[in-house]
């Protein structure tokens, strides 16, 4: 029961974090001495210990657990001296436009993927010496913008199946489906089950519903842009025969084209045992076991997302970046440096409950001995961001509302994505 309250504590941590406001004026930097600062442009990071002044904006419930773990860093490096400041996640954007407008942005930032694009033109890239081959492929293509490396994974949030496997049992099902044939089949055997009213949850509508069914067009073996990103390709066949099979399973009353899309609805239905599987991320299983009470732990398993071409999941988490504005590279790129090691990335986990991006850290007991992250840690080797332009979120928007149609069959696939590329166009690709 660790796993599961120390999760609780976290979900606790990341809503009382949002009521937490950081001043700007906290974040300011002293000058620190010439030989630390870094001209624009330098690729590489010397061996010596890091010293000066650094300033770093963490996000939510990870604001108020990083200082602990900086201090190691500290120890190491006896010469340097950070600050840590937490931002609330629903005030995140906006201090980010403004501090970077202002020209007062702190030397080092956790950044959620999708923030990549928008203010990619503030971040220094990547030293070619931070080795980035231990971390998720996955993660580290979510963090390039038009080619460029421009931030190194911290950790990752990605989907995996979730299923009840008492329920299963009952339907004759001893592991979780592999293909999407396997999927239909076991949901429709688990809602024949007493109590069960629909075999899987899929969100029909809401917020990121269309960055939700992504995985089923990434395994299908479509993408949402080409390999450079200069064009939206979305209208494709790969992407028609994945929302071919997401909205059948709306049309065949498998999942709820109804179903309640707020905050925690499918946790509460799948732990009651209304729809025994969905998709979810890491900090599904601790609200599992919270919502659930202490007997739901050995009542649900997790599994890779089926397969089509490919078993290939949405990549999310976030990423540690430099702003060109620092005065202080050098130690700021140690830091980032040091944040990506297997074993400080492990302990992280133990801290935060974040899922490792480095793959090394993965071999720590207290992860490779959960059943329930063994999933995540093979989805982690098949994952996909969402495209890196200023413009997905215009895009996305508009891909929640046309997948609603299609999910409520109020316009056909064919219509549905043919409108969706249109929109998608007219968007462009961002600067």
């Amino acid at each position: 029961m660790h796993r599961g309250i120390q999760r609780m504590r976290s979900a606790v941590a990341v809503l009382a974090s949002l009521a937490v406001v950081a001043a700007l004026a906290g974040c300011g930097r002293q000058a620190d001495d010439s030989s630390n600062n870094e001209s624009v442009g330098k690729t590489t990071i010397d061996s010596k210990p890091a010293k000066g002044e650094l300033t770093i904006w963490a996000m939510g419930a990870e604001g108020d657990k990083l200082p602990s773990l900086i201090k190691d860093f500290e120890k190491d490096n006896p010469d340097v001296h950070i600050k840590v400041t937490s931002i609330p996640w629903s005030s995140t954007h906006d201090k980010l436009q403004t501090s970077i407008a202002a020209g007062q942005e702190p030397d080092v930032a956790q950044m959620g993927n999708t923030f990549m694009a928008e203010f990619g033109n503030a971040f220094d890239e990547v030293p070619a010496n931070l080795d980035l081959s231990d971390l998720a492929p996955g993660a580290v293509d979510g963090a390039k913008v038009k080619g460029k490396q421009l931030g190194v994974p911290w950790y990752i949030d990605t989907r995996v199946l979730f299923y009840r496997t008492d329920i299963a049992r009952k339907a004759g099902w001893d592991h979780g489906p592999r293909t999407w044939d396997e999927l239909r089949r076991m949901a429709q055997d688990m809602q024949k089950q007493d109590g069960v009213q629909y075999g899987m949850y899929i969100g029909p509508s809401g917020t990121d519903n269309f960055g939700g069914l992504s995985p089923f067009i990434f395994s299908a073996g479509g993408n949402l842009c080409n390999e450079d990103c200069s064009k939206w390709t979305i209208d494709t066949p790969e992407a028609h025969k994945a929302i071919t099979f997401t909205s059948n399973l709306f049309k065949d009353k498998i999942a709820d084209a109804n179903a309640d899309v707020s905050p925690g609805a499918d946790i509460a239905s799948f732990a009651s045992g209304k729809t025994p599987m969905m998709m979810q991320g890491p900090t599904g299983i601790g609200q599992v076991e919270q919502v659930g009470g202490k007997d739901i732990t050995n009542k649900f398993a997790t599994s890779p997302i089926p397969k089509d071409k490919s078993a290939i999941s949405y990549s999310g988490g976030c990423e540690m970046v430099v702003f060109k504005n620092s005065k202080n590279k050098n130690a700021a790129w140690k830091l980032v440096q040091w944040l990506s090691k297997p074993k400080v990335q492990a302990k992280w986990y133990k801290l935060s409950t974040d899922l490792p991006a480095s793959e090394k850290a993965w071999e720590d007991p207290i992860l490779k001995g959960d059943d329930k992250l063994a999933a995540f840690a093979t989805q982690m080797k098949n994952m996909r961001s969402v495209p890196a332009v200023t413009t997905w979120t215009q895009v996305s928007s508009q891909g929640d509302k046309i997948m609603e149609e299609i999910n409520k069959g109020a316009v056909s696939v064919d219509e549905g994505l043919s409108k969706l590329q249109s929109a998608a166009d007219a968007a462009g690709m961002g600067k």
